[in-house]
């Protein structure tokens, strides 16, 4: 009998071994990951795995978020290793990472040293005040990653911060965001050739110092040039996307249908368009100024596109703000930033990736737009002026005298003005079926050089009806350039930076990878108040509870022990 259990205990053991061999042998030519999460946290999009297996070397994470901080950015730690482990199962090992804090050097100069090493690379510091129950710390927190690949280097800032959103909110877009902004270093790493984009130049647009800081950011994506037109009918060979900022003359016919037939072949075009002259200096020096329409020769482009942005300027309660001094003659001044209408606060519309989880844009003087009806071509609004908002028709008189007047809600009768919008689709020529110069035959003639087309292939533009929205601010005394978005009155920094890049890569995107800024995940956080009230009965329950069920289990078990012996 015992001979028979055993050799009946070896067969199951052999059995067992033989199938576990069997299962490992199948699994090493299979691969799949289970994911139980409600919103799929651990499933990578089908355009980020797609680039991951077809890496061909190593890519490399310095993550500057270790050390000794609070519980948000602890759990922005966990979610970018959670994360970055991903990342490395789908790219056969070739993502590798590491970890490091910044702040621990002792020597404070040599950590000041590496700050500023940081700062340059494109990473942004966030100063914190963690306040417990005993004591109150402040540290500078660098929340972000040096990204290499086959030796380029790019910076990854991992937190998004957002004006009027709280901690919580904030920290929930930063881990949203962690897929799309990591698959994007990598994507961008690896271009053989990047796209070429430009500015257009010559016709008054802004120039290379107040573009600079735009300029230095979409470098780490393009080739950025500065083209002149001239009527030169290969101007824009070999361009991508052109960037039209601001300009204040008129655009000849010729160079009308230059860019009318970049559209046509699949050129992509962003539009920063200022129908109103605004004349700052004029303003700073009398203290008022008038806001008068000029001709660009675009209108009927835009139109026929499937815009019109309107001769008027959008008002609005929400808004940046300026200085004002308001002290008495002889009294030491008395700074106060005061509400500004004529710079409205734009906000994203969140419907879109382009625009999800994007802080507010902050625009000067700009103009509401109307879509039109145009045959084949979808609009989608990307930002609105807030609910207290106006528009005043043209000519519009700009006071200084404004900021000292009390604003009436009642008065902002015309709410959610579209500030930009997004056109895709077969756009159809202008200058079709349409004589353009004083002699047909030298139009024709054009037309046949430039292999003139009447409708063009699937394409997509953005308009925005504000050219300031790309402009930085300049120091006047030493030329130093600020962050586009940063408002140097009220040091806050504001989202055009993003916008814009947001704008051209969605312009230029073959990949697909703008999708994944969909994605939606849900922090179930702790609610403090409840916590903080019912802090001592839950204390009382993790410690007594299991003692008290370790003492059950014990009397149960001796009481059983009892029974069973005494029969």
């Amino acid at each position: 009998m015992k001979r028979n259990n055993k050799r009946r205990d070896l067969t199951a053991l052999g059995l067992s071994i033989v199938v576990l061999v069997l299962l490992n042998y199948v699994g090493s030519f299979m691969f799949h990951r289970f994911d139980l999460t409600t919103e799929k946290r651990f499933t990578l999009a089908p355009e980020t795995k797609t680039l991951l297996k077809k890496l061909n070397d190593v890519v490399y994470v310095k993550v500057y978020l270790e050390g000794d901080f609070p519980a948000g950015f602890k759990m922005l730690r966990t979610e970018t290793k959670e994360m970055l482990d991903e990342f490395r199962t789908y790219s056969g090992d070739n993502i590798e990472y590491e970890f490091i804090n910044p702040s621990s050097n002792p020597d404070k100069k040599q950590r000041e040293e590496i700050y500023k090493q940081l700062y340059k690379k494109g990473l942004r510091p966030r100063p914190i005040q963690d306040s417990q129950e005993d004591k109150k710390t402040e540290q500078l927190i660098w929340p972000g990653a040096l990204v290499t690949y086959k030796g380029h280097e790019i910076a990854w800032n991992l937190l998004k911060t957002q004006i009027g959103k709280s901690s919580e909110s904030q920290l929930n877009t930063s881990i949203q965001s962690l897929e799309y902004e990591f698959a994007s270093c990598i994507h961008n790493l690896g271009l053989i050739t990047r796209p070429e984009v430009a500015f257009i130049q010559g016709h008054g647009e802004l120039d290379t110092l107040q573009v600079k800081d735009i300029t230095k950011a979409l470098e780490d994506f393009y080739i950025v040039k500065r083209i002149t037109l001239r009527e030169q009918i290969n101007a824009l060979d070999g361009i991508s996307a052109i960037i039209i900022a601001k300009p204040d003359s008129a655009y000849s016919e010729k160079d009308k249908l230059i860019l009318d037939q970049f559209i046509m072949r699949g050129g992509k075009v962003l539009w920063a368009i200022d129908p109103l002259l605004t004349s700052v200096d004029s303003l700073k020096k009398n203290g008022e100024t008038m806001s008068i329409a000029r001709d660009l020769n675009i209108d009927n482009m835009l139109f026929k596109y499937g815009v019109r942005i309107n001769q008027n300027m959008v008002i609005d309660m929400k808004c940046s703000s300026l200085p004002i001094n308001q002290a008495m003659r002889g009294e030491p001044p008395n700074i106060v930033l005061m509400p500004w209408v004529f710079n409205p606060l734009a906000t994203p519309v969140n419907n879109h990736p382009l625009t999800k989880n994007l802080d507010v844009i902050k625009l000067e003087f700009t103009s509401g737009i109307d879509t039109i009806s145009a045959s084949g071509i979808t609009k989608t609004i990307l930002a609105k002026s807030s609910h207290d908002s106006k528009t005043l028709a043209s000519p519009v008189r700009i006071s200084l005298d404004f900021l000292h007047h009390d604003l009436n809600p009642k008065a902002f009768i015309n709410p959610d003005q579209t500030v930009a919008v997004l056109l895709e689709g077969k756009f159809k020529s202008v200058f079709a079926n349409r004589v353009f110069l004083s002699n047909p035959q030298q139009d024709e003639e054009f037309k046949k050089q430039l292999n003139f087309k009447s409708e063009g292939v699937a394409n997509k533009m953005i308009v925005i009806s504000d050219g300031d929205v790309l402009k930085n601010d300049i120091q006047p005394s030493s030329g130093k350039t600020y962050p586009l978005g940063f408002d140097k009155y009220s040091n806050q920094m504001f989202g055009n930076r993003n916008f814009i890049l947001n704008c051209m890569n969605y312009l230029c995107d073959d990949s697909g990878l703008i999708s994944v800024r969909n994605r939606e995940l849900t922090l179930r956080l702790l609610d403090k108040k409840k916590v903080e009230s019912e802090k001592m009965k839950w204390q009382l329950i993790n410690t007594f509870v299991p003692l008290l069920l370790i003492i059950a289990f014990g009397v149960i078990q001796n009481f059983k022990r009892k029974r069973k012996y005494a029969k």
